[in-house]
């Protein structure tokens, strides 16, 4: 790569939040013990509030925003990390309070590093990024939880997300019964091609719950919260386990406690950004046997860093099908 690189970077001026593409040179980049050209980074909801401007997700300007990245290390003090290592960080406030991955060349801290699985490409290891760790960490907390296939259904919210989309692929392979909630008709058919058997709608599934419903859910996937995570835990059947990752539907919860007394229920929170190291490199081990590259493959798009300013905050809108993988070099 050549003396200077490019980077999409924010700043904050008198006339408020701007981002433009610029060109940056080694002297620029932030303090870290690790250097990477950057293959691949990846859009997540909170790169979307970064784009826009939204909720102060962005800690300090200037600011290179973009939560995951991946590519080969071109120098390293650490003696974790060798040149030509092939390298995955995500989440660790990257991208909020320190630069992340819209940029051809970054420098991070080699405490945030795994090491990409054996066969994985860059472009897969993008596809999956923060949200398909995400997806993976509930997984695995379901199985933790003593969840099996053969329990009864189990429901993932948010299903056309880049969480949500992968946790269907997942539970499908290992071999469970998946119903799909999304607000997306339309997203029907890629859903069912992920694994999805049965859909709900978002409305039938916003409505205002009582306390306890009918037992349907073995398990299930909440990226959603608010009165749809109310809604599912009416549902779970005796002694089922909920993974809530999300609040894009509020970070209130209006139920009560009759899901956790009555039925037994365990509500397990899942958080990706602050995960530890051997956790992540289980969840990564995880990922690269069981979501099928052909699915990734369905569920991604790649776009060119030049058209992120313009197409990343459609995240908010939930306009944004499965992952979208961010090519600086493009």
């Amino acid at each position: 790569m050549s003396d200077t690189f490019t980077a999409l970077v924010l700043r904050e001026t008198d006339d408020g939040h701007v981002g433009a593409l610029e060109e940056l040179t080694d002297a620029d980049l932030p303090d870290g013990d690790v250097t990477v050209d950057v293959d691949y980074s990846s859009l997540n909801y909170k790169d979307g509030l970064a784009l826009a401007g939204k909720n102060r997700i962005v800690r300090s300007y200037p600011m290179v925003p973009g939560i995951d990245l991946t590519g080969t290390v071109v120098a390293s003090d650490s003696p974790d990390w060798k040149v030509g290592d092939e390298v995955i960080s995500t989440s660790f406030q990257v991208g909020e309070r320190y630069w992340g991955g819209y940029a051809q060349k970054q420098r991070v801290r080699s405490e945030w590093l795994v090491r990409r699985p054996p066969g994985m490409s860059a472009k897969t290891a993008m596809a999956v990024g923060t949200a398909g760790l995400t997806a993976m960490l509930c997984v695995m907390e379901l199985e933790d939880a003593g969840v099996q296939p053969g329990d009864g259904p189990v429901v993932v919210t948010g299903a056309a997300g880049g969480v949500g989309s992968t946790a269907v692929a997942v539970l499908a392979k290992l071999g469970y019964e998946v119903t799909a909630v999304t607000g997306r008709p339309e997203q029907h058919d890629y859903l069912r091609g992920l694994g999805a058997s049965a859909f709900l709608t978002r409305a039938e599934m916003t409505e205002p719950p009582r306390p306890l419903e009918s037992e349907t859910w073995a398990g299930a996937v909440d990226t959603v919260g608010s009165t749809m995570l109310a809604k599912v835990l009416a549902q779970m059947k005796f002694r089922s386990t909920v993974a809530a990752c999300g609040l894009a539907g509020g970070a209130d919860l209006p139920t009560t406690v009759m899901p956790f007394i009555i039925r037994a229920v365990r509500l397990q929170g899942v958080e990706a950004v602050m995960a530890p190291i051997p956790l992540r490199e289980a969840a990564w081990a995880r990922i690269s046997v069981d979501l099928p590259v052909d699915l990734v493959e369905a569920m991604t798009e790649v776009v060119p860093l030049s058209e992120l300013l313009e197409r990343g905050p459609s995240i908010l809108e939930g306009q944004v099908r499965g992952r979208w993988v961010v090519d600086p070099n493009a």
